[in-house]
């Protein structure tokens, strides 16, 4: 499954919200994590599209068209990428623990 990742800018979070409200976009794997908790520096918020290259390109539209930040390279994008990923196999590594 293809992937985007896109950084939106300290302050836009909320307008952010209209990539999930837009019908093609919303049907997507969403994932939003704030550089923060990524163990990153800065107060980006980064959200990660897993979907089809159309409602990738539909994305990336409403992201320029609002001006609400940009799409990352695909090297900074992979980085990205596997911290979530790293994020999300501690978070259900921690579940597991409860349920032992």
């Amino acid at each position: 499954m293809e992937y985007a990742i896109f950084e939106i800018e300290t302050g836009k979070e909320g307008d952010a919200k209209m990539l999930e409200k837009d019908d093609l976009v919303s049907r997507q794997t969403i994932t939003i994590r704030n550089a923060k908790a990524l163990g990153l520096a800065g107060d980006s918020t980064y959200i990660k599209i897993e979907g089809s290259p159309e409602a990738l390109q539909r994305a990336l539209e409403i992201v320029e068209d609002n001006e609400l930040g940009e799409k990352l390279s695909n090297d900074d994008a992979k980085d990205i990428y596997d911290k979530i990923a790293e994020e999300e196999e501690s978070a259900s590594e921690g579940m597991g623990m409860i349920f032992d």
